[in-house]
């Protein structure tokens, strides 16, 4: 049985970095606060206090700076907007490195109790029915993140506008920009994270949205230091699609075959299993069949695939729900998961259809860069 879940807010952002960030706070106040308390309430259960936490995130602080000045004033504003301190803001966006790099051993036990899923899929023109780049995936993770998830159109005065899906504080998670560059992330996980410090991964995202070019997008996600692993989807409008298998100190190409390419939570390179060893499995078993659902879902009408097409695959729910498209459930270490949203877009038009909690809800947003508002259908 399906059932009607609030669609996510569209908060549009515009002026220099502080100023977004004040209006992004005041805007979404009440998803901030919720965002925080939800975290506070876990880091207390590990018995971590507010003050250590803090600590945590302003030794963070340095790093990202260098890395990129704007998005530390872009979070002073987010901080001062929603009045809440700016180390909280730092969390958010921060929120897996900042836990795991103050206590490695604890940390990695963590993570492994809840993993951040994920299934993602790029469609390029020879495998679409009107020749366009459909890309797009379900979001796996805490389902109380069906509460704090925002929409951002954020118009910039440096670079191309941007549309992205974020928890509330957040800079960036998936999304597109006005030069027709799109991303999505999935968890991976192996033996050597955590071992080096490294940039954040969702302020990777950011910075990949906020570049007019490819190859700039490409170069910050490929050879950027991280402190875990991740896995990078990476598409253009004009056609071209890549999966970037990222450890923390090496990166590892996954390309496309017959125009389609799909990846969940385990590592997918030859090159990258040789070297290295995957440790996402254990805690992410349904990956070993996720990725080979949706593929072989769009692989049947390859040549003919439309975005309703990639959303019927997103939707499998074969072994629910351990499945592609999972309802709430309990994960293996004991917390409440699902997929709190299914996310697809199009790169070419600057849109993006959002649902939700899937398993639950079958009605998707639409959200675009042009200058109308967030419009609601049914799937």
């Amino acid at each position: 049985m399906t059932q009607t879940i609030e669609p996510f807010p569209l908060i549009e952002l515009t002026g220099g970095p502080e100023a977004r960030g004040r209006l992004y706070g005041r805007m979404a106040k009440a998803r901030v606060h919720k965002s925080l308390s939800h975290y506070g309430t876990q880091l207390a259960g590990q018995g971590r206090d507010a003050g250590a936490v803090r600590a945590m995130a302003r030794d963070f602080v340095p790093r990202i700076e260098a890395f990129e000045p704007d998005f530390v004033a872009e979070m002073r504003g987010i901080a001062e907007g929603a009045d809440v301190a700016f180390e909280d803001i730092v969390l958010i966006n921060c929120r897996t490195e900042v836990l795991q790099l103050a206590k490695r051993a604890e940390a990695l036990a963590a993570i492994r109790k809840e993993p951040d899923g994920c299934t993602g899929a790029i469609l390029l023109p020879e495998a679409t029915a009107d020749g366009s780049v459909i890309h797009g995936q379900n979001w796996d993770w805490k389902s109380e993140c069906a509460e704090t998830g925002v929409v951002l159109r954020i118009r910039r005065e440096d670079g191309p506008d941007v549309l992205t899906f974020v928890e509330a504080g957040g800079l960036a998670r998936c999304g597109l920009n006005a030069a027709g560059i799109a991303i999505t992330a999935n968890y991976l996980e192996s033996d050597r994270d955590y071992t080096q410090e490294g940039i954040p991964l969702s302020l990777l995202r950011r910075q990949a949205l906020n570049q007019e070019q490819v190859a700039l997008a490409f170069r910050s996600l490929y050879s950027t230091p991280k402190s875990g692993s991740n896995n990078l989807m990476l598409s253009h409008a004009s056609g071209y699609g890549v999966d970037i298998e990222c450890a923390p100190d090496e990166s590892f190409l996954v390309q496309a075959e017959g125009g389609i390419l799909v990846h969940s939570n385990h590592w997918q390179s030859p090159v990258a299993l040789a070297k290295l060893k995957d440790m996402g499995l254990v805690s992410t078993p349904d990956s070993a069949y996720r990725d080979r659902r949706v593929r072989d879902a769009l692989t049947a009408r390859r040549g003919k695939l439309t975005m309703d097409d990639l959303r019927a695959a997103f939707f499998d729910d074969w072994q629910s729900p351990w499945s592609v498209c999972r309802p709430p459930r309990m994960n293996l270490g004991g917390n409440l998961s699902a997929t709190v949203a299914m996310i697809l877009m199009k790169p070419a038009e600057g849109l993006m259809e959002i649902a939700p909690l899937p398993a639950l809800n079958r009605n998707f947003t639409r959200y675009t860069l042009a200058a109308e508002g967030a419009a609601v259908r049914a799937a």
